[in-house]
């Protein structure tokens, strides 16, 4: 099968116009009803009471305090940063806490004695100018559009600012969002934030973000849930010549350490030079989505399928990798578990870390199918270097390994495309003979897969498509949000543990399933617990597969 990927590896991927990237069904939607998304009916974060002139006076002196305490912890390295203790040969940069609190004087704001600060610094070149990259910010959903492994929700809450027409300079707004890990194991980070922009000059922003007290401003009596305030942090946005930016990225949180982080990701999350929330992974995850969309509008020969015979036009490419996105995005707002029905009895104690959740999905959540969804994760230790367990779980040929569905059948790639430079960044459309729960077929279901890695982890996601939706999305047809997937996968990262052997370090693997049990018209509205032993079953059954494959069974 002819393959456009060698072809296309060592081409520079270009810039881009923004509004070509980031049409997902929020904003196909509100572009239909001529709003835009941060004031759809019913939004949850919505102000309750309109601002008072002494509180938005507040708010502009914490914004513009904010600024400046960032732009001077950007300018500098010693004596406010110092090179953290690790083993690699990457610099990474923490605060020094001497030398910040003696320039910085502040308070705790979590009064707990569990509080604990995390800081990094972190800078890279993305393919991006300058005023797209603030567009994106300064947009909720485009922000979470291309953050979706990092940011689970982000919703603009009030406009203080709208700033200059054509720079965005002196825009404030208050927005909420929430962080995730990955992991069924890590519970969200939840942030009610202020978001600056500031041009200093010509082709030179910062985006400042800052926590705010929304739970006062609301005068709630129920304090806010968050176990996390964002002290002074943002980004540094440069334009390049070359239509590219530079982009120095400062985390800064306290952090609730209450509840106790799971023993698995204590290193990623609490070691002094840890990546799990820090500035590299913003970095690295917006040179990495910038690189994706970019490899996305290219103009490439069209690439051959075995599905007819026929071939995938560029605009067929596009369409897929957009419906691709829409189920990378799905997949990452499945794990946290948060906001669904638990089941105690399949606690971590019981059954190894595997959580299943339910929850019912209907017309209103477009690319979902309607009806009842069982899901159901598990994260575990795996004595192998993240890229490892990524070239066998990404390998066509070695899903029969693990995948206990398959009729024992390999399974077959009809074509595949790269939405990235790393050969093993692609988009796939693979035949399975796959026997599904729940759902009579005809054994021949094809599916969608997307691989990617990057420096700091890496993923498999693939989920099953219908033929006629599969050739709606080849066809070219610019509705990929509204094609029903049900998305399941692996996640892989670094343990965050020191590489003392030098054959890589260990990997983190979270393995998550989602099965479709009942439709909407179901009679029977009660949870049937069929399904939870089943998809625990499949769950339990693929992770003893795929350590038996990389021979590490042994593991508890």
């Amino acid at each position: 099968m002819p393959s456009i990927i060698g072809s296309m590896v060592d081409m520079q991927p270009p810039t881009f116009p923004a509004s070509d990237i980031f049409v997902g069904h929020e904003l196909e939607i509100d572009q239909n009803s001529g709003t835009t998304s941060d004031h759809i009916i019913g939004n949850p974060y919505t102000m309750k009471k309109p601002l008072l002139e002494m509180e938005k006076a507040v708010m502009a002196q914490t914004v513009a305090n904010a600024t400046d305490e960032l732009i001077r912890l950007l300018g500098v390295n010693e004596p406010l940063w110092v090179t953290s203790n690790n083993n690699s040969s990457e610099r990474k940069y923490v605060i020094h806490r001497d030398s910040y609190e003696k320039i910085f004087p502040r308070y705790c704001h979590l009064k707990i004695p569990h509080a604990r600060i995390e800081s990094s610094k972190y800078s890279g070149i993305v393919s991006m100018n300058g005023m797209q990259l603030v567009d994106i910010f300064l947009d909720a959903d485009k922000y979470a559009n291309i953050f979706p492994t990092i940011v689970s929700k982000a919703k603009r809450i009030h406009v203080l600012d709208d700033g200059m027409p054509g720079t965005r300079n002196g825009c404030y707004l208050l927005m909420h969002m929430e962080m995730h890990i990955l992991s069924p194991l890590v519970p969200l980070r939840e942030f009610y934030i202020l978001r600056h922009c500031q041009q200093l000059e010509l082709g030179l922003w910062v985006i400042v973000d800052v926590s705010y007290d929304w739970a006062k401003l609301e005068k709630e009596d129920d304090p806010s849930t968050s176990r996390a305030w964002k002290l002074p942090s943002g980004c540094m946005i440069q334009d390049l010549a070359n239509g590219c930016s530079n982009v120095t990225w400062i985390e800064h949180v306290e952090v609730d350490d209450k509840s106790q982080t799971h023993r698995l990701y204590r290193d990623l999350i609490c070691g002094i030079s840890s990546c799990a929330y820090g500035a590299q992974r913003w970095i690295v995850t917006l040179q990495r989505m910038s690189e994706k969309f970019g490899f996305a509008i290219m103009d490439t020969p069209p690439t051959y399928h075995d599905l007819g015979g026929g071939t995938i036009s560029s605009e067929g490419r596009k369409s897929l990798m957009k419906l691709s996105h829409v189920m990378v995005k799905s997949f990452s707002g499945i794990l946290s578990m948060s906001g669904k029905m638990d089941f105690p009895q399949l606690s971590e104690v019981n059954n190894s870390g595997v959580r299943v959740s339910v929850r019912t999905a209907t017309a209103s959540d477009p690319g979902q199918p309607n009806g009842t969804i069982v899901s159901a994760a598990t994260s575990l230790w795996i004595p192998l270097p993240p890229e490892a367990v990524f070239n066998f779980l990404s390998d066509v040929k070695m899903r029969i390994q693990w995948d206990v569905l398959c009729h024992t059948i390999p399974v077959q790639e009809i074509a595949s495309f790269s939405n990235g430079a790393h050969p093993g960044n692609l988009v796939s459309i693979l035949r399975c003979y796959w026997e599904q729960p729940f759902v009579q077929n005809d054994n021949n279901i094809m599916m969608i897969q997307e691989s990617c890695i990057d420096s700091l982890g890496s993923m498999v996601i693939y989920a099953p498509i219908d033929i006629p939706s599969l050739n709606q999305a080849i066809t070219g047809g610019d509705s990929s949000w509204r094609i029903p997937i049900l998305p399941s996968g692996f996640i892989i990262s670094g343990d965050g543990r020191p590489d003392t052997t030098g054959g890589g370090g260990g990997s983190l693997l979270t393995v998550a399933f989602q099965i479709l049990i009942s439709s909407p018209k179901s009679p029977d509205d009660h949870f049937n617990m069929e399904a939870v032993a089943t998809v625990h079953t499949l769950i339990s059954s693929t992770v003893q597969r795929i350590k038996a494959s990389l021979n590490c069974s042994d593991l508890v």
